[in-house]
């Protein structure tokens, strides 16, 4: 069962930083790219951040010099990295692969 699980979402105030963490199950992880997305209520998920199956980043302007992407082929498991928050990236975060979505975690900044 090809499954993707986020955690790592919280409470933090403006200028905190949180790691989110996406375990990745039922398919070869190391193959694919792997993306991290976000949504506010009533918005379009917007993509965040990917990252190739090399290990090479890009970035959304937005979060770029803040954010830092990486992969753990060996433990199958993705991460997102988030420093000096901002209130405008208060936003359900979810990990997606092809084909596949998590559950999503939720990040909330408080100023």
């Amino acid at each position: 069962q090809v499954q993707l699980v986020e955690s790592g979402g919280g409470l933090v105030q403006v200028g905190g930083s949180l790691r989110l963490s996406c375990a990745a199950s039922g398919f070869t992880f190391s193959r694919y790219a792997m993306s991290w997305y976000r949504q506010a209520a009533g918005k379009e998920r917007e993509l965040v951040s990917i990252i190739s199956s090399g290990g090479n980043p890009h970035y959304v302007d937005s979060v770029k010099g803040r954010f830092t992407i990486s992969r753990d082929d060996i433990k199958r498991t993705l991460y997102l990295q988030m420093n000096s928050l901002k209130p405008e990236d208060t936003d359900v975060y979810y990990c997606q692969a092809p084909g596949v979505w998590g559950q999503g975690t939720q990040v909330t900044v408080s100023s």
